[in-house]
């Protein structure tokens, strides 16, 4: 994947200005757009450290993540006094614990049967943190990994990207639209402007951040 060693580099740098220490409060309100149950597996794809995981966990569900950074794997583990076993098979590391896996290595490189325990999937800042050039790369592969009648929550940003650059980067409804426009449904559920929350934004004198999240569902046709 491009951009790996600088992401690499920014955990290891603690430049991690998109970790939060508490759930995402988008996932708490919309999950049961997801349609799961106890017992059922979320994905969640560059998954850091997040909270968003621990929630998940707390709710009964199990989790697959993949991310880049050992680091960020094992401070999730050690931080949240999860106790893991660490195996190496293919092209990935694997992380396991209770009720938990996360692959260390690169998301394109997953395949479905790592996936096919998958009921749905959760998106915060996956999309948002790719280029442009990449994003339709990822949605295409993840259409690819994962099974009919999965739902994603997905959570993206949008605002003028020439006042600012990314990561984050901008992507709007259009965007999603085009993005997911084959084997999926699309919803918005919600989207707001949130500029007064958003300080870096502020500072560089931003016009206005829009915070969205949708509910997709593939259905393979």
């Amino acid at each position: 994947m491009k951009d790996t060693t600088n992401w690499i580099q920014r955990w290891k740098d603690a430049q991690t200005g998109w970790h939060r220490d508490q759930p995402n409060s988008k996932l708490i309100e919309f999950i049961a757009y997801l349609q799961i149950k106890q017992g059922d597996t979320v994905f969640v794809p560059l998954c850091g450290k997040s909270q968003d995981m621990n929630y998940l966990l707390s709710q009964g569900f199990k989790v697959i993540g993949v991310e880049l950074s050992d680091l960020a794997i094992e401070q999730f583990f050690n931080e949240n006094n999860l106790l893991y076993s660490v195996d190496q098979a293919e092209q990935f590391q694997i992380y396991q614990g209770e009720n938990i896996t996360v692959y260390c290595g690169d998301y394109f490189k997953l395949t479905k049967q790592m996936l096919n325990s998958v009921s749905a999937i959760y998106d915060r800042a996956a999309l948002v943190a790719l280029p442009v050039d990449l994003r339709e790369k990822y949605a295409q592969h993840l259409y690819s990994i994962i099974s009919n009648d999965c739902r994603v929550l997905l959570l993206t940003l949008n605002y003028p990207q020439s006042q600012i650059s990314g990561p984050p980067f901008a992507v709007d409804e259009d965007e999603v639209g085009a993005l997911f426009s084959s084997g999926f449904e699309c919803q918005q559920l919600q989207c707001f402007n949130d500029i007064k929350n958003e300080p870096k934004f502020l500072r560089a004198g931003v016009d206005f951040i829009e915070k969205a999240t949708y509910c997709l569902h593939k259905t393979g046709e």
